[in-house]
């Protein structure tokens, strides 16, 4: 596998620090086309309000977006109705171009647990878009109900993104929990495909922000961000496929690598509706959000702090790497340390749910074909990963938690099931129960299973269902009871798709693993 090409990473880190140290010009700008067209959105609920972003890009498939070198004043509202007759909050903002004219807004002063709308206003660009978001209870407050989505993995060339169109029709979400691989960092395909990607493979800061550029174009997308807050991560294509702390999948020096991922992470930021606290560099990706005593929501970082695969490496076929055993070793870690730590104090706890989101496959999961005579073990997961693992199995057992639930991506696939445990128990007691949503487009229409994984439930006994539609997952969350319903699109090769739900699962707070619904 090529590497890839280190002068345009020197470039990346070059522009980086140049953006870092460049002072604030302000100044009006003349816009001739509408600045919005990357639409709005709203993310991580508190009680008392929530960010809001935009990114002001008239032209976003240029270097610049079409906008001029400097910061650009911009005007923001929060209204209790969507017809902006009450306005309870209103400031300014400002576009900074060393961010690519994004505008993040931490609201507060909002009443807990209720709906607020909010634009953004730019002189001589009019408003943009309206957008919805919830606030959280009060801290502590007694909660009857909440209503998450979970979804993620969204490449652009193998499918739309219709299920995005039935998420901002779902009734009473609270918020979105998106896993992550928001964009796919790939060159356009050479074989046919719905969509095909803008540009070459992603590297430097302009590459990146372009491809965020034209993922958040899409009308679908666009609609659910409007509709609804998210509480956005990362996963791996956000910067490189299976990437690992320090580590990318082509065995180039970490400090080569560095730069990528510095590009790419600042241009996750700066498309996505998350606080100053996620920013990078200036904090940490993991943090805690609690929706009164009913669910407490742990949003993890599985990639940052990870050791590096063990069989991964440049070069290495399918055939070798299926075949390869994983030797773990008490240091590897998932989390890191600092992260595995904070977690295991989040758990201790009064809520009725604790609700871990993270990335990838918790649970133990053979994924040999059909006739394999040995099992298959995931080296990308938590799977390769297993000592870390059962530490946090072992915190969830020392504390006593029945409540535990994981969501979690990347498969592609609907995977619902039982964490064990002991790992070499897999059909044993339960430890928690886990819900693994599909992709939004990642992978094609698909079906019922893949090739060969038509007894797959034969050899993974923990798991209830196993489906390769697209779609995302739905919870209906009260104090007695976790209600998911895995919903799934006929097709997403064309526009148009409809959605189903194929089956229900519920969880009771007391006894850990899904249960028909």
């Amino acid at each position: 596998m090529p590497q890839f090409d280190r002068r345009n990473l020197v470039k990346a880190g070059f522009s980086l620090a140049l953006l870092g140290s460049a002072p604030r010009l302000l100044a009006r700008a003349t816009f001739t086309r509408d600045p919005f067209t990357l639409g709005v959105a709203s993310g991580d609920p508190l009680p008392d309000g929530f960010v809001i972003w935009t990114r002001l890009a008239p032209e976003p498939q240029t270097p610049d977006g079409g906008m001029p070198a400097h910061d650009v004043a911009v005007r923001w509202e929060v209204a209790e109705d969507p017809g902006f007759q009450k306005i309870v909050r209103a400031g300014p903002a400002m576009a900074e171009a060393a961010l690519a004219h994004s505008v993040h807004v931490e609201i507060d002063g909002l009443r807990p647990h209720r709906p607020y709308w909010y634009r953004f206003l730019v002189t001589g660009a009019g408003s943009s878009p309206i957008g919805t978001a919830r606030t959280a209870p009060a801290a502590g407050a007694s909660l009857d109900r909440l209503r998450l989505a979970m979804l993620g993995c969204q490449d652009f060339e193998t499918g739309f993104f219709t299920a995005y169109a039935h998420v901002a029709r779902e009734p009473d979400l609270d918020a979105v929990f998106h896993y992550g691989d928001y964009i796919y960092e790939m060159a356009p395909r050479t074989e046919p495909s719905p969509r095909k990607h803008l540009g070459v493979e992603t590297y430097t800061l302009d590459q990146y922000r372009r491809r965020y550029a034209q993922y958040k174009a899409d009308p679908d997308l666009q609609a659910a961000h409007a509709a609804v807050a998210f509480i956005m991560s990362f996963d791996d294509h956000e910067i490189d496929d299976n990437w690992a702390g320090e580590f990318d999948k082509d065995g180039n020096r970490p400090d080569v690598f560095a730069l990528r991922k510095a590009a790419a992470m600042q241009a996750w930021y700066e498309h996505v509706p998350v606080r100053r606290a996620q920013r990078p560099g200036a904090g940490v990706a993991y943090r805690r959000l609690d929706y009164g005593n009913l669910v407490r929501m742990h949003v993890l970082d599985t990639r940052s702090f990870r050791s590096d695969q063990l069989c991964e490496r440049p070069g290495i076929d399918r055939a070798e790497l299926d075949a390869c055993i994983p030797v773990d070793r008490r240091e590897r870690t998932m989390m890191g340390a600092a992260q595995e730590s904070w977690l295991d104090r989040g758990l201790a706890n009064d809520t009725r749910w604790n609700f871990i989101a993270q990335q990838v496959l918790f649970m133990p999961y053979d994924a040999r074909k059909d006739g394999a005579p040995t099992p298959v073990i995931g080296k990308d997961n938590w799977n390769g990963y297993p000592l870390s693992r059962q530490r946090l199995v072992d915190g969830i057992a020392h504390r006593g938690l029945t409540n535990v639930v994981i969501g979690s991506g990347d498969l592609h696939q609907h995977v619902v099931g039982s964490v064990p445990r002991k790992a070499e128990d897999v059909g044993g007691p339960a430890i928690a129960t886990e819900f693994l949503a599909t992709s939004i487009s990642s992978g094609g229409t698909g079906g019922a299973h893949y090739a060969g994984e038509s007894r797959a439930l034969d050899n993974n006994p923990n798991v209830s269902l196993l489906n390769n539609q697209r779609g995302y997952q739905l919870f209906t969350v009260t104090p007695d009871r976790w209600l998911a319903e895995v919903r799934v699109m006929d097709q997403v090769d064309r526009p148009g798709g409809t959605i189903a739900t194929i089956a229900k699962f519920v969880v009771d707070p007391k006894q850990p693993g899904p249960q028909p619904a």
